[in-house]
């Protein structure tokens, strides 16, 4: 293995966000750091440059990557990749998310306000039920561990913004790889189930969901985030009020006591320190929605381009397909003898199946077919495995891609750019040598 700290990326600085059409930030450079050709490959400095699909978009040659961001946070695995202290966010490098399930360790961080401070009295949690309902509830933990039937189901949850840096020219935010995104078993009741005990009116189409962070800002009268769905979504039997994570109870810097987890849509959907569901006959319009929050556009733009998300947008609902490899990991050497490379990865597809995940070493000329295993529920991701031989020792690019139960499969570059940078989900590409 080359040294791990020279194939990681930067983290770009949260707060000092780049505008619509800017190129220099810190993580540019990792984008484009095969721009041109491959003497980016240093094997004399023992590192290889990292894939990456602006490659393809002709993108001119950048400043060495800024590296990656000091990570310690408790019980939280150093590997993980700091992309902003304001609000809090980490990504997942590919090659930790080898696990089935993925560990509390690993998976990732998101958050848009502050942190409340720790919740003492757990099980008196209180959670509101308002609205559009026949019943208002107001439910503590306790209750809705006894008066609802528990499920556990093991579902990914993705940020929207996942693959942001894979745009051209950079988009707002966070500029997550594939990190932004886990697979854990979460526990809870069916949010389906406590609306209807609250009794859901005729007008009762959408939601609208509020949890106890902060606003980054301080100000007590603003949320730090606060989205909501159809309802058709919301009654969804995988749509889950959870109190659990992997068996443990939910971490607090992952929502506990009490969270939404909102499987195959943006995981800012999934409100963290959760303590109010708002039913609504109208479409909810709380911090993160309207405009280009959590929005894509209806009509291609031209990159670059400024957008208000009055017109020709919708909100992004189901995630796009991805496949990531976790093992190898990016930057692997292996012994000048290997001619065949076993592989490891996972894929997954918003609300759709995955329906296969193909990989190639000679950049899209051959694919090669991998095995899927079963997924344990709906929005499991697919683990899958599978091998490449190769003709000759050197320097080899995998590329991994998956294709969804409709036929739509990852595409070689960013596609719908869009000022906010949602739903970008090209190949997954990493670098290995043999020799």
């Amino acid at each position: 293995m080359l040294n791990e700290a020279d194939l990681r990326e930067g983290a770009a600085d949260t707060d000092a966000v780049p505008a619509a059409g800017a190129t220099d930030t810190p993580r540019t450079s990792r984008r484009l750091i095969l721009g041109g050709s491959l003497a980016a490959l240093s094997l004399a400095a023992g590192s290889l440059a990292r894939p990456s699909s602006a490659v393809a978009q002709g993108a001119p040659a950048a400043a060495p990557a800024k590296g990656p961001q000091p990570f310690d946070y408790p019980g939280k695995d150093k590997g993980l990749t700091l992309l902003g202290d304001r609000p809090l966010v980490a990504e997942t490098p590919e090659s930790l998310l080898d696990d089935d399930t993925t560990p509390i360790s690993k998976f990732f961080i998101r958050n848009n306000g502050q942190v409340p401070e720790p919740i003492k009295d757990v099980d008196g949690w209180q959670l509101k039920i308002e609205g559009e309902v026949e019943k208002p509830l107001t439910l503590t933990v306790k209750e809705l561990k006894s008066r609802f039937k528990p499920q556990t189901f093991r579902m990914v949850l993705e940020c929207g913004g996942n693959g942001r840096s894979f745009y051209q020219p950079a988009a707002r935010g966070n500029q997550w790889t594939n990190g932004g995104a886990g697979c854990a078993e979460w526990t809870g009741v069916r949010l389906a189930d406590v609306l209807k005990a609250a009794g859901l009116k005729a007008s009762a189409k959408f939601t609208g969901h509020f949890g106890a962070d902060p606003h980054l800002s301080g100000d007590t009268t603003k949320d730090a985030i606060s989205r909501g769905m159809p309802i058709e979504k919301a009654l969804e039997p995988h749509c889950l009020i959870v109190w659990a994570m992997n068996g443990e109870p939910l971490p607090h810097i992952h929502g506990g006591p009490l969270r939404l987890i909102v499987p195959g849509w943006p995981a800012s959907l999934s409100s963290k320190w959760l303590n109010r569901i708002l039913v609504r006959a109208t479409p909810h319009d709380g911090q993160g929605m309207g405009g280009t929050s959590y929005r894509v556009p209806t009509i291609p733009l031209v990159p670059g381009s400024n957008a208000d998300g009055k017109t020709n947008f919708a909100d992004l609902t189901s995630m796009p397909v991805r496949s990531i490899i976790s093992a190898p990991a990016n930057g692997t050497r292996l012994p000048a003898a290997t001619r065949e490379v076993t592989l490891r990865g996972a894929a997954w597809a918003g609300d759709h199946n995955v329906a296969k995940v193909e990989v190639s070493f000679d950049a899209g000329q051959r694919w090669h077919a991998m095995t899927l295993a079963k997924p344990k529920n709906r929005y499991d991701w697919v683990r899958w495995t599978g091998k490449v031989k190769l003709p000759s020792e050197g320097y080899f690019e995998l590329w991994a891609r998956a294709t969804d139960s409709r036929g739509v499969a990852q595409p070689h570059v960013a596609t719908n750019w869009n000022p906010q940078g949602y739903g970008s989900n090209p190949l997954h590409r990493i670098a290995i040598m043999v020799g």
